[in-house]
């Protein structure tokens, strides 16, 4: 099996345990709103979120080790497809026809990109001046993003998908040092950057569990491109990373990404249909009789008028 084949994989399942979690945080968030942060550190259902983000980020990180990042990144828009089949089933509804049709655009974008994008497993790693350039820009664009006071939303969605984002290339960076037996296991370089790999993967999943305050769709969907973006722009400027095809594949590239975009729009645009069982009944009136319709829906009737019973011992007058 091909180490491109590896990697396509295991970020497979890699976004679904993204989904997963991103659904249980967005779940969470709605309980929730208004909450201390201790309280929902308390939470059950928190703690089995964060230990679905681990299991899809060690996945994440094996996949950094087969392929590229313009390979592994790309694919975690994956996680935004998984998440709204899930949503819907998690909220007993149907998925609409918009969320369907955002659905196939971005999975034909990632196609595109995809056959551009395939090239042989990374064996360059960002030096030590170059993770602390590339953190402190980070952290100062998260700061600017999520300043105090900011209402929770998509900018906080933004700087969770650049955290991640840039997460991932500091951690191709730790992967590749740590396999290559050429240097020691455990340099100033790997122990550096391991800890700007937790310090943005914590921060960008505290994030996130901000921003879905106000739903999964669109915050989900600006996590999802700002995620593979910011890892490309690293990959690219500092790692050596090309595309494939020349200015053909460039276009293509450039085609796939305005069809995966476009997707993302759509699925982050989509308004979910309430559930068929959570129509508002008519509420009874005293004195009227409820009438099912043929759809299951109450409707008031006319009133029902008895006849007036004579006394005993009163003649009716005829």
């Amino acid at each position: 099996m091909s180490a491109a084949l590896i990697a396509v994989l295991l970020s497979l399942v890699s976004a679904v345990a993204y989904a997963a979690a991103a659904v249980a945080q967005e779940r969470l968030a709605a309980r929730s709103t208004g909450s201390g942060a201790l309280r929902m550190l308390s939470s059950g259902a928190w703690w089995g979120s964060v230990a679905l983000n681990a299991s899809a980020a060690l996945l994440h990180v094996v996949a950094l080790k087969y392929g590229p990042l313009t390979v592994v990144q790309p694919l975690g828009a994956l996680t935004l497809v998984a998440a709204v089949p899930l949503g819907a089933r998690l909220a007993g509804r149907r998925v609409s026809a918009v969320e369907w049709r955002g659905t196939g655009l971005t999975l034909l974008g990632l196609g595109a990109l995809l056959l551009t994008a395939s090239g042989p497993a990374p064996d360059d790693v960002l030096s030590v001046p170059e993770a602390l350039t590339v953190s402190g820009a980070t952290a100062a664009l998260i700061g600017l993003l999520s300043r105090p006071g900011a209402r929770p939303g998509l900018r906080h969605a933004t700087a969770s998908g650049v955290a991640s984002g840039v997460a991932s290339a500091l951690t191709q960076t730790v992967t590749v040092a740590v396999t290559d037996r050429s240097g020691p296991l455990l340099s100033v370089q790997v122990i550096g950057v391991a800890v700007l790999v937790a310090g943005f993967a914590a921060g960008g999943l505290l994030l996130a569990q901000t921003a879905y305050r106000g739903g999964l769709g669109a915050p989900l969907a600006v996590v999802t491109l700002a995620n593979p973006v910011a890892a490309a722009v690293i990959g690219v400027a500092l790692l050596g990373e090309r595309l494939r095809g020349g200015p053909t594949g460039v276009l293509l590239a450039l085609t796939g990404a305005a069809l995966a975009a476009w997707g993302v729009v759509q699925l982050s645009r989509a308004t979910p249909p309430p559930p068929e069982d959570r129509r508002p009944a008519t509420a009874a009136v005293p004195g009227r009789m409820p009438v099912p319709e043929p759809d299951g829906v109450a409707a008031e009737a006319e009133p029902v008028l008895v006849p007036r019973q004579p006394r005993p011992g009163h003649l009716t007058r005829l």
